[in-house]
């Protein structure tokens, strides 16, 4: 019997691990130099780092995942005390499964939406092991349970696209556990849920620690998961390792200037350090003697939308009179999980979505009935930031045609040498250059992506901009920056924001008011240090509890 099967030697052990990438010209890009790591029986690991540190690359390797581009050109991986550095396929099948789980990023890509739940289960314990239909159905429904779902009678029937994002998840870390692995590497399987979602899952990851002797690999860039569930942290960039070390004492001693960084950029931490966010101070400062009253409201607006066809439509609420009031000048965030109404409140502010019922004021002016022509003009006054900096912008279009294009549909500057010049000005208040007026969005990182996408907001000289989930696809360090950068715009300019997030650090951090909303309704709202430091409603208290790292950073902190 082997250490590890003894419990005593390391589940994976990566040694000096080179990773490279074939380019369109043929030549290698070096992506890991160097790297080595272990995860011990019971043991949880986090690996944190910017996006192209290396992180997914490492484990990708570590499980033979590489794409046909890459190749190991040096280094060795154990699994189990075996060396599988240069195993086949057809070899690794043995470990992939029996001794090694792997959970993918998107759950809503890794799902196949043509299955039923539970035939993907099957599937998946089938692979390993010779089992009769009516037993098979038993294991698979018991691996629903371990993954901490309810109703998995109800759920192994249904199809994917009938699940939340949390509950896809969730299936998928069953799937991995189907053959009862001693080892689960997760790469990114919470960056797109809620916070709430997202500690569930962690949690039952927790258990299955405690109760199986699991070691967890787990690959983020959420530097508050990492410290807050992780029992050693390795911090990645550039393909490296920077450091690594217990959690407690990472936090509290961080070696390197880059790990300094990294944890002063993370929202929770500095809410936990600083108290009141001089983010919020500097955004408070910003001249608001113009404004007595709100700039925006919204007032007792509710949306319904139809859900199904014949016999089987229903009507589903998905905003129920929510009232919300902008003052000019502050920055007004609405939070909430999944499906709480906020994105759909969002586009009804801007007049993309028409409420059933209630009414939306601009500066006074109802804007809520206004025909498509008549709305025209008022959009100029209210601009929307997308999510996603990878999808917002129009791939086709140089930077200067995108930031440009509202500068002409609104006929702002018709002269093409006045509008360039007012591009370039746009490109210098988000911190980049004319070097950039001829690159596409390809060419651009997603902090870079995003600066233009705020660029373009501006064009217009709105009084207002809604920011919907604008910097929950960023690492910590290119979030810090735009966050800082969104104060900078909002104190020249004299922005108002109507901020909307599933982050309760980041609204910690920049908002002087904020909306609970849950299910389609306010939860509670008022000023964000009331609210935070003093909540009324036990939903508000579960929505701040479950804020990832920030009990961890809090008592670093002290």
């Amino acid at each position: 019997m082997s250490d590890v099967e003894q419990g005593h030697g390391p589940l994976l052990q990566i040694d000096d691990l080179r990773v490279s990438y074939r380019t369109a010209r043929g030549a290698g890009k070096t992506a890991v130099e160097g790297v080595g790591l272990s995860v011990h029986p019971g043991e949880f690991v986090a690996v944190v780092g910017e996006s192209g540190s290396g992180k997914s690359t490492t484990v990708h390797a570590a499980l033979r995942l590489l794409p046909s581009s890459a190749s190991i050109e040096s280094g060795t991986i154990h699994l189990g005390g075996r060396d599988v550095t240069r195993w086949k396929d057809r070899q690794l099948a043995q470990l992939r499964g029996p001794f090694v789980g792997f959970v993918p990023q998107d759950p809503g890509t890794s799902l196949n939406p043509v299955k039923r739940v539970g035939v993907q289960v099957l599937e998946a314990i089938r692979l390993h092991r010779k089992v009769e239909s009516g037993p098979a159905r038993e294991l698979a429904l018991e691996k629903l349970r371990l993954a901490g779902l309810n109703s998995v009678e109800r759920i192994y029937s249904q199809f994917p696209h009938e699940l939340s994002g949390g509950m896809k998840q969730r299936v998928l870390i069953a799937i991995a556990l189907a053959s009862d692995p001693a080892l689960l590497v997760a790469d990114e399987p919470t960056s797109a849920l809620d916070v709430t979602v997202q500690k569930v899952i962690l949690d039952h990851l927790a258990v299955l620690r405690d109760t199986l002797g699991l070691g967890v690999l787990l690959v983020t860039h959420d530097l508050g998961v990492a410290f807050d569930r992780a029992d050693r942290v390795v911090v990645m960039r550039q393909g490296r390792i920077v450091e690594q070390g217990e959690t407690r004492e990472l936090v509290e001693n961080p070696g390197q200037e880059y790990t300094r960084s990294l944890i002063a950029a993370a929202p929770s931490f500095r809410s936990a350090r600083l108290g009141p966010s001089p983010l919020a101070l500097a955004a408070r400062a910003v001249d608001d003697t113009a404004a007595a009253g709100p700039v925006l409201e919204l007032r007792d607006v509710t949306r319904r939308f139809t859900v199904g066809s014949g016999s089987k439509a229903s009507e589903f609420v998905a905003v129920d009179g929510v009232t919300v009031g902008v003052t000019a000048g502050s920055t007004h965030a609405v939070v909430g999980e999944s499906g709480a109404g906020k994105s759909t409140l969002a586009r009804i502010a801007v007049g993309l979505s028409r409420p059933d019922a209630g009414e939306v004021l601009l500066e006074g002016d109802r804007i809520d009935g206004l025909s498509h022509r008549r709305l025209r003009p008022v959009r100029r006054r209210i601009q929307l930031v997308r999510q996603n900096p990878y999808s917002s912008l129009d791939p086709k279009l140089s930077i200067e045609q995108i930031i440009a294009e509202p500068l002409a549909a609104f006929k702002i500057r018709n002269n093409r040498t006045e509008r360039r010049t007012r591009v370039v000005e746009l490109l210098d208040a988000v911190a980049l250059d004319s070097t950039f007026l001829r690159r596409k969005p390809v060419e651009l990182s997603g902090g870079q992506r995003q600066r233009v996408a705020i660029a373009r907001a501006l064009a217009a000289d709105p009084r207002i901009v809604v920011l919907d989930e604008a910097v929950s696809a960023l690492d910590v360090s290119v979030q810090s920056q735009i966050l800082q950068l969104l104060v900078d715009v909002q104190a020249e300019f004299g922005l108002t924001y109507l901020f909307i997030t599933h982050d309760l650090g980041v609204v910690r951090l920049i908002a002087d008011d904020v909306t609970v909303m849950r299910g389609g309704r306010v939860v509670e709202s008022g000023r964000v240090d009331d609210i935070f430091g003093a909540p009324r409603e036990a939903y508000t208290r579960n929505l701040l509890h479950a804020v990832p790292g920030e009990n961890q950073l809090l008592a670093a902190a002290l």
